[in-house]
């Protein structure tokens, strides 16, 4: 087809193209890079970690855990074996410490479990030299952005009428030109 004044022949009888997104037509795939008792530990610490607040949902709420075991499985060996050695970890630790699994604590054990591994990072780059508590931050960060970019966190945020920022949809809600 040949322009004319910038224009194709029949783009103006050509209808719009109608599009879905691959989440809303289909379920995710099921978990699959963690084995169970990994991924029951990762679900738990998500929830631990971003929990639901102010209204606003969750890391669970959002899905993070299967998007998580998605990225992880397809992130670098060293990133792979990170997450598998911290929720081994953790899932020792509290064997050792309760008789029992990490996903499987109350509040206040996992919270003696969680607490002492949660430290104060200075800079972005810096994370502690303890596998363990290197782990948490990684997964917390993780989390925390998995979250935040999340199609349903971004609903909740234009339910709430709030545009812009950082985790407020701007990588589900895009700008539209022509509404402004």
């Amino acid at each position: 087809m040949a322009a004319r004044g910038g224009r194709f022949f029949g783009a103006e009888s050509a209808p719009p193209l109608q599009t879905t997104a691959a989440d809303l037509a289909a379920e995710p795939a099921p978990p699959s890079f963690f084995n169970a008792p990994q991924f029951a530990a990762l679900q738990r610490l998500g929830g631990l970690l971003q929990p639901p607040l102010k209204g606003r949902p969750g890391a669970l709420d959002c899905g993070a855990p299967e998007f998580l075991d998605y990225l992880i499985g397809v992130s670098p060996a060293d990133r792979q074996q990170l997450y598998k050695t911290g929720l081994d970890s953790l899932n020792s630790k509290s064997k050792k410490q309760y008789g029992k699994t990490f996903a499987d604590l109350d509040a206040a054990q996992a919270d003696a479990i969680l607490k002492p591994l949660l430290v104060p990072i200075p800079w972005d780059e810096d994370l502690p030299k303890d596998p363990l508590q290197h782990f948490v931050a990684q997964a917390h960060r993780d989390f925390r952005t998995a979250t935040l970019n999340s199609r349903v966190y971004a609903a909740s945020a234009a339910s709430s009428g709030r545009r812009g920022g950082r985790g407020t949809g701007m990588l589900w809600l895009p700008i539209d030109p022509v509404k402004g």
